[in-house]
């Protein structure tokens, strides 16, 4: 096994988090750089790390193969096409890109460079969302008739993070939030026949979109993505009915809350949900109604780079493809429009 010589653009939470313990614990990966303008906070916690000062010298270091693109999504499109165009393989943190012209460039432009290109969309391997797969994949429901996925949290307050507050393209929790269950939902569905849309802001002096509803129309079921800062008492974050019963499971992946405690993911057993977050399946069998719990499925997010490192290395299928990626955006461009101006848009 060749290690693969990974450089990340930035070390706030994603690349604390989400993406250096993965790189640094991975024996297919070698975590050898990292772009930090002024600080050194990931030289601090990995010793052996080499530190840019500019995106330019980071890419200009032909040891590089690989490089994780976690900065601000107003800067996604110009700094992925400055990697690609270096010859690099980039992972790229969502939402892709800020549109879906963006993002068919950085596509075209990758294949021309023979470059492999993923989206960071990490979520698939939650454990919530790996347990209503399965019961989706596996029919327990019967055909689909309605499903309701929610990404809500409390938190009035405007984030300290001045980039994510201020009103310019690809800002606001429907890029931000949005993008994960947006994502989630084609996965289990695909791509939906119309986009409506309600877009809002409930916070004190928020200039960007805190709230949304967005409702996605396919043939034979309607699918609800909804998030709000200001709910207290959370609901089931996913609700699915169809024709053999309901599911309903509450957003429990533990991922990230052991990833800041510091907890590396390559320790046994991580990613186990506790037993109180089990789902509830209600179904009807010979005419009687049944209630059952479901044990969750273990959240990994390390398969995400495992299957780059199959890519990369193996020419195996990318774990979140930039066509992938772009269907998001698609969805998220429609909402905007929709909530524009006010009518449903067929895609």
């Amino acid at each position: 096994m060749k290690p693969i010589n990974t450089a990340l653009c930035s070390f706030g939470m994603s690349g604390l988090l989400f993406h250096a313990p993965f790189v640094n614990t991975n024996k297919g990966f070698n975590l050898y750089g990292v772009l930090e303008r002024t600080k050194n906070l990931a030289q601090e916690k990995y010793s052996k790390i080499k530190t840019f000062r500019t995106l330019e010298s980071l890419l200009k270091d032909d040891n590089i193969e690989l490089v994780i693109l976690n900065t601000p999504n107003i800067t996604h499109y110009n700094f992925a096409k400055q990697i690609i165009q270096s010859g690099k393989h980039l992972v790229v943190e969502k939402p892709f890109t800020t549109s879906a012209e963006e993002a068919d460039e950085l596509i075209q432009l990758a294949k021309v460079n023979n470059v492999k290109m993923a989206v960071f969309h990490n979520r698939r391997w939650d454990s919530d969302f790996l347990t209503v797969k399965k019961i989706v994949d596996n029919n327990t429901l019967g055909d689909i008739v309605e499903a309701e996925f929610h990404y809500d949290r409390f938190d009035p307050e405007l984030s300290y993070k001045v980039h994510k507050e201020t009103p310019t393209e690809g800002v606001g929790s429907l890029y931000d939030l949005g993008s994960h269950i947006i994502d989630q939902a084609l996965v289990l569905f695909g791509k939906p026949k119309a986009v409506f849309a309600n877009i809002d802001s409930f916070r004190e002096q928020s200039k960007v979109a805190d709230y949304f509803d967005v409702k996605l129309f396919y043939s034979n079921h309607k699918v609800t993505l909804k998030s709000s800062y200001f709910v207290k008492q959370p609901i089931p974050s996913y609700v699915i009915h169809g024709k053999k019963g309901s599911f309903l499971k509450s957003k429990a992946d533990v991922q990230e809350a052991e990833l800041q405690r510091g907890i590396s993911p390559d320790v046994k057993n991580c990613g186990i949900e506790p037993a109180s977050e089990q789902g509830l399946l209600h179904t009807q069998k010979e005419n009687v109604s049944v209630k059952e719990y479901i044990t969750s499925e273990a959240g990994n997010y390390m398969v995400f780079y495992d299957k780059i490192y199959e890519s990369i290395r193996n020419d195996k299928p990318l774990p979140v493809s930039a066509e992938e990626g772009k269907a998001v955006i698609e969805i998220i461009e429609a909402a905007l429009k929709s909530n524009t101006e006010r009518r449903i848009i067929d895609l």
